[in-house]
């Protein structure tokens, strides 16, 4: 069992959604701990699959499905799954976020969606198979098919959601299918000239036929590329995103904000270096010039909206396009420093995003509303469940020693030495703008100032809050412990930031990157 753990990272949460499905029907209590064991099982296989990688002599593993061989067959004929450093990182971050949102869900799932347990469980781990999946899949063609599972599942999950959803659901199908089809098609161009859809047999195709300068392989690069930036929110292809996570259930929301953009960024590192290579995607295009530009514009532009909200879930919704311009940066900067970001910010927005939205989700049951000025007294009433939303708060401003310091450090780095100064000027614009945000925040909930400027209080030391109002009123501790899980890792990961960079070195060490300027 213990070499074949790459396939039982799937098998858990695939064969989980099959028992919550039957077994639902006749007892929709049983759902919740068979999606809890689900995820504890797949989270276990997948620290196995991290410990082989580890030990692997070239930091990689492969299982393919259905008894095909590379001994017997040559690569591309069968089913591979295939894990190196980075992909089972991606992988533990998604099984991990699964696991702490499964846990967390049982109040949420019970009241916003009930009678309906045992299809939100069986789309629940079916999320987490098309996730996990992505990141593990060694097919172009496969890929395309567990993005798909994600996404069908995810607009299920969405329009489970209040009135607004489905609206919601609708723009994610249209803007999805987009996505979907335009990689699909990139697809199609590059099995026509490589002859091949899996992914290390592309690039070697690439390089020994000499494919840099082929127009073909150009336009696939063209659609693969905008197929994914619409997937992941990227703006202005943000559109379906804030009314997606706003109008969602509290648990969809939960699950879907921290992994679903974050892992399809991880495709786009994977499309640059492993499938298309380092040299045709930053040598032989002209993206390299002009996505800096557009990460810019999507940053700046972001960050703006953010600041116009005024209810927490939005305001965290147009952070998290924000937060996607500052990956996509780090990898088109094209610097060594720059990818180690990027990768590190992964994890580390896929820690504080998830810390945030479960922060959210209790504040919601509470106070019953999500806006700012709805939220006077909170510090009072819900001391715990606010320190963790705001340690969450903290690491996306990137105030050490949360996870989002380093992560943002590294990236402000690969500016640096890319000389991409414009890149370095709009992320600490976008910093200073999340400043204002969560202060603003601990203002409106901590001091009691009313959107207008109104202070509640009536001297010094009075808050103006009644009894009731400062009563000491936590969550549930199914939900409350989860958050405070989640700001735990924030930190733990951001103090133990120098054994994340060295696995995400190892990883790199097998590519030429320029650690100077990278064009």
């Amino acid at each position: 069992m213990m070499e074949n753990a790459i396939a039982w990272i799937l098998i858990f949460p695939l064969f989980g959604s099959v028992a919550c499905a039957i077994l639902g029907m006749g007892n929709k209590k049983i759902c919740y701990p068979i999606a809890v064991l689900s995820m504890a099982g797949s989270l276990w296989a997948g620290i196995e699959a991290l410990r082989q990688v580890i030990a692997s002599e070239e930091h990689t593993i492969s299982y393919i499905f259905g008894g095909w061989t590379l001994d017997q067959y040559p690569r591309g004929v069968g089913i591979e799954f295939y894990a190196d450093i980075l992909g089972i990182l991606i992988t533990l971050v998604v099984l991990g976020v699964g696991l702490i949102v499964a846990i967390y869900s049982k109040l949420p799932v019970q009241e916003e969606t009930p009678g309906k347990e045992p299809l939100f469980y069986t789309l629940f781990l079916l999320q987490i198979t098309g996730l996990a999946g992505i990141c593990l899949t060694g097919d172009a063609f496969n890929l395309y098919v567990l993005i798909e599972v994600a996404a069908l599942t995810g607009y299920g999950l969405i329009a489970m959601g209040s009135n607004r959803a489905a609206a919601a659901t609708f723009n994610y199908v249209m803007l999805g299918t987009i996505g979907a089809s335009l990689y699909l098609l990139g697809v199609g161009y590059i099995y026509i000239k490589t002859g091949t859809l899996n992914m290390i047999g592309i690039q070697q195709a690439i390089e020994a036929n000499g494919l840099a300068d082929s127009a073909t392989m150009q336009v696939a690069f063209v659609l693969v590329g905008i197929g994914i930036l619409i997937k992941m929110a990227f703006f202005p292809f943000h559109a379906w995103l804030p009314n997606a996570y706003c109008n969602a259930p509290t648990t969809t929301s939960c699950l879907l904000a921290p992994l679903v953009t974050k892992v399809m960024i991880y495709v786009m590192i994977r499309m640059v270096l492993s499938v298309f290579g380092v040299e045709f995607s930053f040598e032989s295009t002209m993206w390299v010039d002009v996505m800096p530009w557009l990460v810019v514009v999507a940053i700046l532009c972001a960050a703006v909206m953010a600041l116009a909200q005024r209810e927490i879930k939005r305001m965290l919704a147009y952070l998290i396009v924000a937060e996607v311009g500052y990956m996509v940066g780090g990898i088109w900067i094209y610097n060594y420093y720059g990818f180690i970001g990027s990768i590190f910010h992964i994890i580390s927005d896929a820690c504080m995003t998830l810390c945030l939205f479960l922060g959210a989700g209790l504040i919601l049951r509470k106070a019953k509303t999500t806006k700012f000025d709805g939220l006077r007294g909170l510090f009072g009433k819900m001391p715990l469940t606010m320190t963790g939303f705001f340690i969450g708060g903290f690491s996306i401003i990137g105030l050490p020693p949360t996870c989002g310091f380093f992560s943002k450090w590294y990236l402000i780095t690969g500016g640096m030495v890319s000389q991409r100064w414009e890149y370095m000027v709009v992320l600490m614009f976008s910093t200073m703008v999340m400043v204002v945000l969560f202060f603003r925040l601990i203002e409106r909930i901590h001091l009691a100032v009313t959107e207008s400027g109104e202070n509640l209080g009536h001297g010094h030391g009075d808050l103006g809050l009644n009894a009731e109002q400062t009563r000491f009123d936590e969550g549930p501790l199914s939900m409350l412990i989860p958050l405070l899980v989640s700001a735990t890792i924030v930190i733990v990961v951001g103090i133990y930031n120098q054994d994340v960079v060295s696995l995400i070195e190892i990883f790199l060490s097998d590519y030429n990157l320029p650690r100077g300027t990278g064009h």
